[in-house]
């Protein structure tokens, strides 16, 4: 049965009912609250019913900073899609994104001055329980064995700085652009077994953007670790977001205007493409409210809701 366990300011505590019992835990970081799994499952076995409630504190991400944050790119046959891509085609990559981008479940989302085209992703996050080595190969059987928990995650995108400089580490590692939480969702192998079920959502202003579920991921959990343990080792609290489903903000643009695009220069293209962004709505503005979740309610796993307010930097 799987477990929420929220972080604030003052530390640890599993979440039942929307109720907080505290965890009776040293642990500082993701990697030790995931070592100190004995005091996760006592706090589990006797809630505090009078404990604090969820929506009255301040959670911050579970998963803590400094740590690696790998990302998966175009990976949901949906997305792939939307991309321009073939999804049968499409080669397994990956991205970093600085882990100063991590931020908690609620606030902001800050968009910087320079970026024009803010874009959004649901993207649910693996976090690492046990250390995948260099030269690793993970079976579909032992992701167990390397995956502790499941976040929800936002693989927030300035679509501007990524398509004009292909520079996806900057345009996906501003602060604030990787919000995480609120629980880290502790699973076990059944229920990862089960991950296809899981569906995520995103909406913004309550127009839902994305719904789908994991099973239109293409490279699944065991497949990607063993793609990364090629050439990146991950420790405990560690964090590989999954991909995101079609629905995002940004969308290849129709066959022919590619191909005549393809005949222009580059600056020429480019001023072309964003000046036909600049009527897409879509795109993030101060004030829009993002809502995300992922959850597998008949199986009773709700990793839980993210909501976030754009602002202009100051």
């Amino acid at each position: 049965m799987s477990t929420n366990v929220a972080r604030t300011s003052d530390g640890w505590w599993v979440e039942a009912d929307g109720r907080l019992t505290r965890v009776e835990t040293d642990a500082v970081t993701t990697a030790e609250l995931l070592a100190d799994r004995a005091a996760v499952d006592k706090a589990a076995a006797s809630p505090d019913l009078d404990g604090p409630i969820v929506e009255d504190v301040e959670l911050l991400s579970p998963v803590t900073t400094p740590a690696r944050v790998v990302a998966q790119m175009v990976n949901y046959r949906s997305h792939a899609t939307d991309s321009g891509f073939d999804p049968d085609t499409v080669p397994p990559a990956f991205f970093r994104k600085a882990s100063g981008s991590v931020t908690g479940p609620r606030g902001e989302i800050v968009r910087p001055d320079h970026v024009g085209f803010l874009d959004y992703e649901v993207e649910l996050g693996l976090v690492i329980g046990r250390r995948l080595d260099v030269g690793t190969r993970v079976e579909a059987d032992e992701v167990a064995e390397y995956v502790a928990a499941l976040v929800v995650t936002d693989d927030v995108s300035a679509r501007d700085v990524q398509l004009t400089r292909t520079q996806f580490y900057e345009s996906k590692s501003y602060p604030t652009f990787t919000p995480v939480g609120p629980y880290l969702t502790l699973v076990d192998a059944h229920e990862l077994a089960g991950l296809d079920r899981l569906r995520l959502t995103l909406s913004v202003n309550g127009d839902v953007r994305q719904d789908s579920t994991v099973a239109d991921m293409m490279v699944t959990p065991d497949r990607a670790l063993t793609l990364l343990a090629r050439f990146q080792a991950l420790d405990p609290g560690d964090l590989l977001l999954t991909g995101t489903p079609g629905g995002t903000a940004l969308k290849a643009p129709h066959p022919l205007v590619e191909k005549i695009g393809a005949l222009l220069p580059p600056a020429v293209k480019w001023k072309a493409f964003f000046k036909r962004q600049a009527s897409n709505p879509k795109y993030l503005q101060p004030g829009d409210v993002v809502a995300t979740t992922i959850s597998d309610l008949e199986r009773g796993i709700d990793l839980g809701q993210q909501q976030h307010t754009v602002v202009a930097a100051p």
